[in-house]
């Protein structure tokens, strides 16, 4: 089976029936998105094509990328770029196979395909008998296509692994940020095209396809049980970001008809086991993977810049800043691909009738272990480079400002709750989503403002639009409040303690210096809260 030339990967047409057809669909326009059984292998096939057109395919400058969104390219054409690259995506036959090591691994003892899986319970979980939640079997058998995408979703999202086996290029568990168009009807190939990047936009030496410096299964691993082993950026070529291989593993494919675990379907190969070895590449350094979003400290730069990851409490607006805008001052890098689109807009004014949207997703790793998936779709507006340090700055101060009441929020239901609330331990997650799921609206209504007002006047929020966002986060505060610490009457006791702390919530609402200083920085006409 080869990658780009063998059908392998499912497809949802616009009729909303589904086909497995060759990757050349990608351009059909009847073709409106993957079709894949699981989220993580959804979002890897987003990436394994997008990576196949940034390397093979990718437009030369601004113009020819608007040219392929307009009018995807024919089916033959994109074949012809793709066949430049077959070599690298055989799954069988001889030399380097895709995504696994190029030593055949042969003195490895072999482990269950399960192992691909990055939520599945690892030995020592099977040994302890402490996979309670994440249950173990949920998939001892995989077709061959579905083995394949999960090794691509393994190497690209990598977590830890234990001794030596090697956490991704990324990081474990990163956070993928893809411009998406938000109109019904979009096909799939205008969605994958907002994410390849135009030559003149990325500057990069032409590759050649049959090194392992762009493809790293060509050629024998760069082992990393030594010191002075690691991969940095500047030893390999930029596309190699779409290709890394962290992990050494070879799959044992079986030619025998048997029901895959993860679609249900039989079929005709399979692979129930694969051999891995660990101390494979160690990538090390800072990266800039163009999907991804980074951070560092801005003060000593010359650290490691870390990407964006998933974390308890979701994807919220909370970090839609380091998604979505890049300074340098702040220490913050959106994914290279949102760069991209602003750049488009400006290049294009047509373009500004677009209205994207960002599709973030990845998994909340601790360590070695899964606590959870995410996948949100946040707004995307076209912010000009020039606008983003004022911007950025306005729109951490809103983000600052809902964080400091949210705290206040959840203290005061705390101090409602418990007797010594500084003791007091447990989850209160729920409280922190809720708050920045009913106060998400009127953040990005304040972030819409804020850009026009700044594009068109020269100004950020005016008093009105100003006071919107503070009436909706003392509202919310107050709400949320009065639902988790005064829906019960309590003793009479209990409920002092409880009216007080609500005092107390609304006088740091109405009356703290940052609620002040907001006010009078937006010339906020006041009125007196009754309590």
């Amino acid at each position: 089976m080869n990658l780009v030339q063998s059908p392998w990967l499912p497809f949802r047409l616009q009729d909303g029936t589904e086909q497995v057809l060759p990757m050349t669909a990608i351009c059909d326009p009847n073709v409106v998105d993957f079709s894949l059984p699981r989220a993580d292998f959804q979002g890897a096939a987003y990436q394994f094509a997008i990576g196949l057109l940034q390397t093979v395919f990718s437009p030369q400058d601004k113009y020819d990328w608007h040219e392929f969104y307009e009018q995807a390219p024919d089916d033959a054409v994109l074949q012809k770029a793709f066949n430049t690259a077959a070599h690298a995506f055989n799954v069988t036959g001889e030399g380097g196979l895709f995504m696994q090591d190029f030593d055949s691994l042969d003195s490895v003892k072999p482990t269950t395909v399960a192992g691909l899986l990055i939520e599945a319970p690892g030995a020592n979980g099977l040994k302890l008998n402490t996979d309670h939640f994440i249950k173990r079997g949920i998939g001892e058998v995989l077709s061959l296509e579905m083995a394949i995408i999960a090794l691509f979703t393994l190497q690209t999202n990598a977590p830890a692994g234990g001794s030596g086996h090697r956490t991704g290029l990324r990081g474990g568990g990163p956070l993928t940020s893809l411009v998406l168009p938000q109109r019904a009807g979009a096909t799939l190939w205008q969605k994958l095209w907002l994410n390849v990047i135009n030559k003149d936009e990325w500057r990069y030496e032409e590759p050649d396809l049959h090194s392992e410096l762009v493809f790293p299964w060509l050629a024998a691993t760069k082992t990393s049980e030594k010191k002075g082993s690691d991969i940095y950026a500047s030893n390999v070529h930029p596309l190699h970001m779409y290709w890394a291989m962290p992990r050494r593993i070879r799959l044992e494919i079986n030619n025998s008809e048997a029901v895959c675990q993860i679609t249900g379907q039989r079929v005709a190969q399979t692979v129930s086991m694969y051999r891995t070895q660990n101390y494979g590449g160690n990538y090390s350094g800072t990266w800039s993977h163009p999907l991804t979003p980074y951070k560092w400290n801005p003060k000593k730069t010359e650290e490691e810049h870390l990407s964006a990851k998933g974390q308890p409490g979701g994807v919220t607006y909370k970090i839609w800043d380091v998604l979505s805008l890049t300074s340098k001052e702040n220490g913050q890098q959106c994914a290279q691909t949102v760069s991209h689109f602003y750049s488009l807009c400006e290049g294009f004014s047509d373009f500004h009738s677009e209205v994207p949207r960002l599709w973030v997703f990845g998994y909340d790793m601790d360590n070695m272990k899964a606590r959870g998936w995410y996948s949100v779709s946040l707004p995307l507006f076209s912010v000009s480079p020039e606008q983003q340090e004022d911007v950025l700055l306005k729109v951490k101060e809103l983000q600052k400002l809902a964080a400091d009441s949210l705290w206040q929020c959840r203290t005061q239901i705390k101090t409602a709750w418990f007797d010594k609330p500084g003791d007091a331990k447990g989850d209160m997650s729920f409280i922190e989503l809720a708050f920045w799921q009913r106060t998400e609206s009127a953040f990005y209504n304040a972030v819409q403002n804020l850009i026009t007002n700044s594009a068109e006047y020269d100004s950020y929020l005016t008093a009105q639009q100003a006071k919107i966002w503070l009436k909706a986060l003392r509202n919310t505060a107050t709400d949320l409040f009065d639902e988790y610490a005064l829906s019960e009457l309590g003793s009479e006791r209990s409920m002092a303690k409880r009216i007080k702390a609500r005092q107390l919530l609304t006088a740091w609402l109405y009356g703290c210096k940052d609620i002040k200083r907001f006010i009078s920085e937006h010339k906020i006409e006041q009125q007196k809260e009754v309590v």
